[in-house]
This record gives C-alpha cells, structure tokens and sequence, in this order.
C-alpha cells in the first residue's frame, strides 16, 4: 500500500472536493452506519477525515481509531475532528497491510472509498478481518464508475468518464470495484455479507444534489484528472474540454444525472480463527 498511487491527488481543490462529497452523502450512505456503545472501531484509511466526522457523529459513544498512511491527510483529518468538538476518535499513521494492532482486537471496522486505490483489495480485507472480534461487522463501501450516465448524453462526457477509470486502473486501483464488494467480502471469509445499492439519481427537482453531487463531485472529480489525460494522451484538448463541459452541463436546467454507490456489511464468524500474520 505504501507504494500505491491517489489517482485524485492531494492538492486543496481535492480537499473541498472530498468535503463537498461527504456533506452531500451522509444520509444516503451513513444514516444506518450505529455502532452499540464503547465499541472499538477501525476506520482503515480516513484521508483527511472527510467521513471520519460523521462515523464520530453518529457514534459519540465509540472508541474510533482512525489510520491512514499520509502524515498530511492525517493532520488535516485531527484538525477537522478537533474543529468539531468531538473526542471520540485517535488517530494513527499505520499501513493498512502492516497493522500492529492485536488480533481480534475491534469490535467493528470501516472502510469508505478505500478498497479502489488498492491494487489488492483481496488481501486487505482478509489482513483486516484478523483484526475483528467474532461476531463483529466489517462495513466497505464503494462507488462505481460504470454506473455513470446522465442527460443530454455525450460521447465526449463518456469518453472522460473512461479516461478516470483507466487512469486509476493504471495507478492500480479499481473504480468499478462497486460491484465486486460481495465477492470480495465473501472470499476474506466474512458471512452473511449483505450488499445494498445506494442511487444517486439528480434532476432540477434536487437542486443540493446538483451543486454538490453533479457539479461539486463527479463532474470535479473528472476535471480534476486533466493533467493526468493530457500527459498520457488519453484525448484530445478539444474533445477533453468538451466532454468536461457536458458532464457540468448535466448539472444546468434540464439536465439528469444518476450513479451508484454499493454499502456491503459483512460479520466475522463467531468461533473465528485467523490465520497469524505472516501467513497472509
């Protein structure tokens, strides 16, 4: 993991994007994220904390740690949590696939947007598990590139959406990961894994969804890999600066536009027993 590449890159235009994307999600993606009381969660992998601030919220009574392998993320990540007065969350610089926790050692883990980056999100998941109390619950949750599509259509907005897809493919990661939680789940050896689709679907009707989801997030986050399509020639100036301009234009008068976050839930078998470390 140490070596992986953030195809969005860190600079503060990301930042606002990942904080103008969380505020728009919480309800559809974390309204049913409850943990009991003086649960130890792991947050795997909480950037700068965009979701950190809302697993605090709706958890006041939880014991989170929060890691991520960047310093910078990290300290932007504690100034957020600091800024909102919460006290519940610790935060550690650690490597996802170099844990030093205990085994068994949390009742519940998270992770959010994480999975996508990783060239192997197979071997996390089963490194994380170990780190699970049996009967405790693993929660990832997942976007989908793939299940972009919108009005007025545009081969050019297409085409741009692909050049974000190949440029993380490329880095290593996997933006069509949505729709692989369940196996993936099922194959670090969870059990009763349960899937659920979360639709983003936007018109004029929904005008917070338009600033902050069409405009503030996808249509951001594609714009946002230009350099990247550019250096790699993956399109024309011309056709790149259209197929931008369409995807924002899904967010003007008339426009619709719809994509699919995936939540999965998996739980550790009561009478777990994982394998040690250095077998993994």
């Amino acid at each position: 993991m140490s070596n992986h590449k953030y195809v969005h890159g860190y600079s503060p235009r990301e930042s606002k994007r990942l904080k103008d994307q969380a505020e728009t999600l919480v309800e559809l993606l974390h309204h049913d994220t409850i943990y009991p009381p003086h649960s130890r969660v792991l947050e795997a992998g909480c950037g700068i904390g965009a979701q950190t601030v809302t697993l605090s919220q709706n958890n006041p009574q939880a014991e989170i740690t929060s890691i991520d392998i960047s310093e910078t993320s990290l300290a932007i990540a504690k100034e957020k949590i600091e800024t909102a007065g919460f006290n519940n969350v610790k935060f550690e610089q650690a490597d996802i696939f170099n844990l030093r926790f205990e085994p068994q050692s949390f009742d519940h883990i998270f992770l959010c947007f994480v999975l996508e980056h990783l060239p192997n999100p197979d071997e996390a998941l089963k490194i994380l598990t170990q780190f699970l109390k049996p009967g405790g619950t693993l929660t990832a949750i997942e976007g989908d590139h793939g299940s972009t599509f919108f009005h007025p259509h545009s081969d050019c907005a297409m085409r741009a959406v692909q050049c974000l897809i190949d440029l993380q493919a490329q880095a290593g990661g996997n933006s069509l990961i949505g729709r692989e939680l369940y196996p993936l789940l099922t194959a670090a050896g969870l059990k009763n894994v349960r899937v659920s689709p979360r639709m983003v679907y936007v018109d004029d009707s929904k005008p917070k969804w338009v600033e902050g989801f069409s405009r503030n997030t996808f249509s951001a986050m594609v714009e946002g890999v230009g350099e990247q399509v550019r250096t790699h020639n993956l399109m024309s100036e011309a056709d790149w600066a259209r197929g931008v301009a369409d995807l924002y234009r899904t967010a003007d008068g008339g426009g619709t536009f719809c994509y699919t976050f995936f939540k999965a839930v998996g739980t550790a078998e009561q009478s777990a027993i994982f394998p040690s470390l250095g077998n993994i």
